[in-house]
């Protein structure tokens, strides 16, 4: 009896495993049962009998991996707040909340390697049911950090804020989603040996200015509009090279014509 129970709870993470892994690796959409059956050397009566169905299989999967993530979060925040007695909490302190929690994970046997790249895979998935699943289960979380922001960010209207964070959520799946961990270390690092909270702050530099910095200043906007005047010069001189070669063609072909009919009138 207890083997039999060992075996199957060995099942059971099998399947988990090879899900995490064919998510990561193609999105929710893109795998098939049949492939995480076949990775985790199941069946799929397995699956319906240990999940009920591909989608149950990968909620238990994010729940697994997230609500673990989104607590430590969440009981970071108030320590630092509460630390930080009634006063706002600064942009980057706020950002190292997300971040630091991630971090210790990725490195926790729990975690593992992948950690970051499934959390790159979980914000970036296009799919209608991760974006539900997650609007769903983690929503409340979601406004507490937003609140924190914007409290850290007085100065930003609410919905500039949360297109914002919106553009730093989607920059940073996809660079989580092409790195594990060490991989990410050491492009931060450069290859010299530095802690996790001098990579942290290298990382936070990069991603703080895009909740900081001003919008386009009018020198800014005016070079712009200088290149995009230069694009568009470009493109139409482009466009004429392109028509006069065509036109020159044209002729040419025409003339080949004209003479094979002169050549056939004329026999």
């Amino acid at each position: 009896m207890n083997s039999q129970v060992t075996a199957s709870g060995n099942t059971r993470i099998r399947l988990l495993q090879a899900a995490e892994a064919l998510f990561i690796e193609h999105g929710f959409e893109s795998m098939s049962l049949r492939q995480i059956t076949q990775r985790a050397d199941a069946n799929l009566a397995a699956v319906n009998y240990h999940f009920g169905s591909k989608e149950l299989l990968v909620q238990e999967l994010l729940s697994k991996r997230l609500d673990r993530l989104n607590q430590e979060r969440l009981q970071l925040l108030s320590a630092c707040e509460q630390q930080a007695k009634g006063s706002p909490l600064d942009a980057s302190a706020v950002l190292s909340v997300l971040f630091v929690p991630a971090l210790r994970l990725s490195r926790d046997p729990a975690g593992g390697p992948a950690f970051m790249r499934l959390l790159g895979r979980v914000y970036s998935d296009p799919s209608p049911f991760i974006r539900d699943h997650l609007q769903e289960h983690y929503r409340p979380i979601f406004g507490r950090f937003f609140e924190a922001f914007s409290l850290a960010l007085p100065e930003l209207p609410r919905n500039e804020l949360g297109m914002r964070l919106h553009f730093i959520l989607k920059s940073l799946s996809g660079l989580l989603a092409g790195e594990d961990m060490d991989d990410l270390i050491a492009s931060l690092s450069m290859g010299e040996p530095m802690s996790d909270a001098v990579v942290l702050a290298r990382l936070i530099s990069l991603v703080s200015p895009m909740l900081t910095s001003p919008f386009g200043s009018p020198e800014q906007i005016e070079i712009i509009e200088q290149v995009m005047g230069q694009a568009d010069a470009a493109a139409k001189a482009t466009d004429a090279v392109q028509a006069a070669s065509d036109q020159a063609a044209s002729h040419k072909t025409f003339g080949v014509l004209t003479m094979l009919n002169e050549s056939g009138d004329g026999a």
